[in-house]
C-alpha cells in the first residue's frame, strides 16, 4: 500500500489504526547494464512485499542519493551529503508531525549511510520516534544466501540483477574484481571501472535471486517488528 494509491483522508484513517511507515532511500546512478534506478527499485520491491504481508504503508521513495564518484557516468544524479541528510530530516519531521511514530528505513545505496546519523539526532529530539534502519544487502540473512552459493556481492553485479532491474542483455563471462576502496574522482572511477560493474558474475539463476529477495524481505520484517508498539494493530 503506497501513498500514491491513497488520498490524504485515507492516510488520516490509516493513522487511526497504525502509526508505522516504510521509507525507502534510493539513488539514481550507474549500475553497469542494469537500471539507473536499481538502488530505488530493489528496496521499493522489498517495501511492497513487506506492505503486502503486514498492511504497513509505504511512502514515496527518495530516488536520489549521494553518488559523486559516478558523476562521469551519464544518468547519475548525485546530491551533496549535507543536502541529502537535510532532505531525510525534513521527510521524517513531516511524517512525525502527522502522527507517524514507527519508521522503517529501507536503504538501497551505500552512499546514503550517513543519513543514519540524522536519525540518531532525531531520535534524541523526538523521543517518541521508533526508527529502524535496513541496508538490505548487509542483512545477515542476505549474506547467508551469498555464502550458501559461494557467491560474492558487489556493486552492479548479480546481487542487483533482478528481473525488474535488468534493462539490457548481461555478459555471460565473469568480470575480475576491481579494487575500489580508495577515494577516486569521478573521472578516475569511470576509467577504472569500465562498464561500471565492480566484478564477479553479472547474473545468476533466477531461483537464487528469489531466495536472495526473500531473505531481504524476511530481514525487513524483523526490523519492522522492532518498531511495532504493543498497541499497534497488525494485519491478520
Amino acid at each position: 500500500m503506497r501513498f500514491e494509491d491513497l488520498n490524504w483522508m485515507d492516510i488520516e484513517s490509516y493513522l487511526e489504526q497504525d502509526d508505522r511507515l516504510i521509507l525507502v532511500l534510493g539513488a539514481c546512478e550507474q549500475h553497469g547494464y542494469l537500471s539507473l534506478a536499481s538502488d530505488t527499485l530493489i528496496p521499493m520491491a522489498i517495501a511492497d512485499a513487506v506492505s503486502e504481508r503486514t498492511g504497513v504503508l509505504v511512502a514515496p521513495p527518495l530516488g536520489f542519493g549521494v553518488s559523486p564518484y559516478f558523476l562521469d557516468f551519464p544518468g547519475t544524479i548525485s546530491l551533496r551529503a549535507d543536502v541529502f541528510m537535510q532532505i531525510v530530516e525534513d521527510i521524517v519531521r513531516s511524517v512525525h508531525h502527522q502522527g507517524f511514530r514507527g519508521l522503517l528505513v529501507i536503504n538501497g545505496h551505500g552512499g546514503n549511510l550517513a543519513a543514519r546519523s540524522t536519525l540518531y539526532e532525531l531520535a534524541n529530539e523526538l523521543p517518541d520516534l521508533r526508527a529502524a534502519w535496513l541496508s538490505w544487502w548487509q542483512a545477515p540473512s542476505v549474506i547467508e544466501i551469498e555464502q550458501k552459493h559461494g557467491l560474492s556481492g558487489t556493486h552492479a553485479n548479480w546481487t542487483e540483477a533482478f528481473a525488474f532491474t535488468r534493462v539490457a542483455p548481461l555478459p555471460e563471462e565473469e568480470k575480475p574484481e576491481v579494487e575500489f576502496n580508495t577515494l577516486l574522482s569521478a573521472q578516475e572511477a569511470r576509467r577504472k571501472l569500465g562498464d561500471g560493474m565492480f566484478g564477479g558474475q553479472y547474473r545468476v539463476d533466477d531461483a537464487i535471486m528469489e531466495q536472495f529477495f526473500e531473505a531481504a524481505v524476511k530481514s525487513a520484517l524483523v526490523e519492522l517488528e522492532k518498531i511495532t508498539s504493543k498497541g499497534t494493530k497488525r494485519k491478520s
